[in-house]
């Protein structure tokens, strides 16, 4: 008798188990398991980020013009009062704080300061386009390891691994 009991609410229960799930609800579909990456030396090439992000003619290299312009649309962006000229708040607005602060760290915000007095080369508390720009050409040339003009991830890669 107490066994009728338990299993007439089970019965019941996977009856009206379809009934219960919310509307829209479908099942998760049984993943198929990714095949696995081809074993390589190398890395894939990135195209959507770092130094590549650049390519405007999408040929695999950045050139020197190429950074140029980059460079120049990525000083226009980061000079968001349009005064032509970046405070430090400015050049580090889009750069996150390090975890889940809303602040930079300590340390941060020292490698930031002592970055921005580098480049603020005539020390008068904003970057031009001018300064902006000579450090993206010292930045190119780190990255141009064989001094031809042109790089791409790879390259610039080694090159600042070179320049450690």
């Amino acid at each position: 008798m107490l066994r009728s009991c338990l299993l007439l609410p089970l019965a019941a229960l996977a009856l009206a188990a379809p009934a219960l799930a919310a509307p829209g609800d479908t099942p998760a579909p049984n993943p198929t398991p990714a095949p696995a990456p081809a074993a390589s030396s190398e890395r894939p090439a990135r195209t959507g980020g770092g130094i590549m992000r650049y390519d405007a003619n999408k040929d695999g290299v950045v050139d020197k013009a190429e950074w140029n312009a980059g460079q120049e649309a990525r000083f226009r962006s980061l000079d968001t009062n349009r005064d032509g000229r970046l405070t430090q708040e400015e050049l580090f607005a889009r750069t996150p704080a390090i975890g889940n602060s809303v602040l930079p760290s300590d340390r941060q915000a020292q490698r930031q300061s002592t970055y921005f007095q580098r480049i603020d080369s005539d020390r008068d508390g904003t970057v031009s386009l001018a300064e902006f720009m000579a450090q993206a050409d010292r930045n190119f040339a780190r990255c141009d390891g064989n001094k031809d003009g042109r790089t791409d991830a790879a390259e610039c890669r080694q090159a600042l691994q070179r320049n450690r």
